[in-house]
């Protein structure tokens, strides 16, 4: 299918991706950015490689996640910076899952950083750069017509199952997944399907062993080189996920 698939015209350049369309109208060219941002996009930093790493650790975990029953809209990775996915229209939601407290989280609450919680807190963010993602309840969601109360139940379905497979896959690394965010888009058929990265990026991952961060906040922090930290990352994913198509 890839060798058929061209690249068209720009659809949508974000913090760390560019979306194009191409010759099929139900996929689309998703180029990952050498690019680091925080505080809503305000700081952006060029990092040598943080796109190909990216791409790659989002190819392996979204692969795994549709072996184990979970679709989302990948398709496959034609090359080290480039995905083609399936077309959908995303919810201007980022849904959160936090096993632990971080983040905003432990700055609201006051919370003992990386508190565990019993279960998992499930929370969503209104996508707008304008207003910097406040935090949205289903309520608020409802009122503003970005969901329906059949589409928030179906994300936080499967949110949840998200959250279970990646903690299994992360503890296998040696990581504690402590929080991450996706996102889903809508297909013409009415499907909620989840869409976007899932990577260091939109993860907050801890060392077991050595409590040193493993995503994002690296870069946030001013705690090192963002790349190596990546790259650490992808090698553990890779090793883990061989280990499996071997067991298999």
């Amino acid at each position: 299918m890839t060798a058929t698939i061209e690249k068209q015209e720009l659809l949508y350049t974000g913090k760390a991706k560019q979306m194009y369309a191409t010759n099929d109208p139900e996929v689309l060219w998703v180029e990952y950015l050498d690019q680091a941002t925080a505080l809503n996009g305000k700081r952006k930093v060029e990092i040598a490689q943080k796109g190909r790493l990216n791409n790659r650790i989002s190819t392996l975990i979204f692969k795994d996640l549709a072996a184990h029953g979970i679709e989302n809209h990948f398709i496959d990775q034609p090359s080290d910076y480039v995905q083609l996915v399936r077309k959908v229209t995303m919810i201007p939601l980022e849904t959160v899952v936090r096993n632990a407290a971080s983040g905003s989280f432990e700055r609201k609450f006051a919370a003992e950083h990386l508190t565990k919680f019993a279960e998992p807190v499930l929370e969503f963010f209104y996508k707008s750069d304008e207003l910097d993602d406040p935090f949205i309840n289903d309520s608020q969601v409802l009122a503003l017509k970005v969901a329906t109360a059949e589409t928030i139940a179906e994300m936080k379905r499967q949110a949840l199952l998200v959250n279970q497979r990646l903690t299994t896959i992360f503890a296998e690394m040696g990581i504690q997944l402590v929080d991450f965010k996706i996102e889903f888009g809508m297909t013409a058929a009415g499907q909620v399907l989840l869409a976007d990265e899932i990577s260091p990026d939109s993860c907050r991952l801890v060392d077991l062993k050595t409590g040193d961060s493993l995503d994002k906040d690296v870069f946030r922090k001013g705690l090192g080189d963002l790349a190596p930290v990546y790259q650490e990352v992808l090698t553990r994913l890779a090793t883990v996920e061989e280990d499996q198509h071997v067991s298999d």
